[in-house]
């Protein structure tokens, strides 16, 4: 699939636990974006798809699932977002802007759930034929800090998850960014909304065309 892409635009990804302020940042960016005259499109994991937001009911509410279920459905979901969205969007050189990819599998089925990552990353390139991103932002906060930040009324299967599991997920990632460093930027989440936004954009604004 990536092959086909000629004229790319540039592809961005969020990660983060939950409650680093991910959907936040992704907000922030296009409307920068939108401020400065730049095509883009902002989308999610999973969802933004009629597949992927049938699927993300189903992950956000089934209490018959596990990590391989997690998985399989995830993939299928995010199968149609590369393929439908990501893929023409870049095609047509436009800024894509995507709250979470693969590398939330890596972290929530391999280090949280124990699957292995070998098995996640062959699923997960089947589901993308390799498509990687231009930039990678992983919003790192102490996940006890993050959940001060989350309504107990709103949590969903993952949140309600015990703090161990999340410290799981937040040491994977960060394990997972030290693997390709030229591919990731780390920043300290704990930090203003606009100080990170500000950060966010001076990365973003040296790649642009």
């Amino acid at each position: 699939m990536t092959k086909s892409i000629e004229n790319r635009g540039l592809f961005i990804v969020f990660e983060g636990v939950e409650g680093s302020g991910k959907s936040t940042q992704c907000r922030l960016l296009t409307r920068q974006l939108e401020k400065n005259g730049i095509s883009f499109l902002h989308l999610r994991e999973p969802g933004d798809t009629n597949t992927g937001e049938k699927i993300r009911e189903w992950l956000k509410t089934g209490n018959d699932l596990d990590g391989h279920s997690e998985l399989f459905l995830l993939s299928a979901s995010r199968r149609a977002l590369v393929k439908n969205k990501i893929v023409p969007a870049l095609n047509r050189g436009q800024v894509v802007v995507l709250d979470r990819y693969i590398y939330s599998t890596l972290a929530y089925q391999g280090f949280g759930r124990g699957i292995s990552i070998k098995q996640i990353e062959y699923i997960n390139m089947m589901a993308t034929d390799g498509l990687s991103p231009d930039i990678i932002f992983l919003l790192d906060i102490d996940p006890k800090a993050s959940f001060q930040r989350k309504e107990e009324t709103s949590l969903d299967r993952w949140e309600l998850e015990d703090i161990d599991f999340h410290k799981k997920i937040r040491n994977g990632y960060l394990e997972i960014s030290r693997e390709t460093q030229n591919l990731w930027t780390v920043i300290n989440a704990d930090k203003p909304k606009k100080s990170i936004s500000e950060e966010v954009w001076e990365i973003v604004l040296g790649r642009l065309p």
